[in-house]
């Protein structure tokens, strides 16, 4: 019988740690989503608008399709915040999401660009 309790707490704990994790994952995804997609939008529109040439006439549908391309998902925009260096690996290990950046490369590869 005190087996089975122990079984029951061991349980209820790794279940407990699990949500404790999913929530963090939760929030990591809100702020690529509040935080990098505005800075990630802006970096775009003033790159396409400084290299506008006539091989390259980067016009308004330019700049929207290219937004769309990069913001269509989190990876992708998480993607683009660290080729660019607007968020550095750096802080992925300073505020302890190296992990939740691993696992949302893993759950979305088939977007990566």
């Amino acid at each position: 019988m005190e087996i089975l309790v122990i079984l029951a707490v061991g349980l209820l704990l790794w279940m407990a740690w699990q949500l404790y994790r999913a929530k963090q994952f939760t929030q990591f995804k809100q702020f690529i989503e509040t935080e990098l997609k505005p800075k990630i939008i802006e970096y775009l529109k003033n790159e396409l608008i400084e290299n506008r040439s006539e091989l390259f006439p980067n016009s308004d549908c330019h700049i929207q399709a290219t937004i769309d391309y990069w913001c269509r998902y989190k990876v992708r925009i998480l993607q683009f915040a660290l080729s660019k260096e607007i968020i550095t690996k750096q802080w992925l290990i300073e505020t302890g999401n190296t992990r939740n950046s691993q696992h949302l490369f893993h759950i979305e590869q088939s977007f990566i660009h």
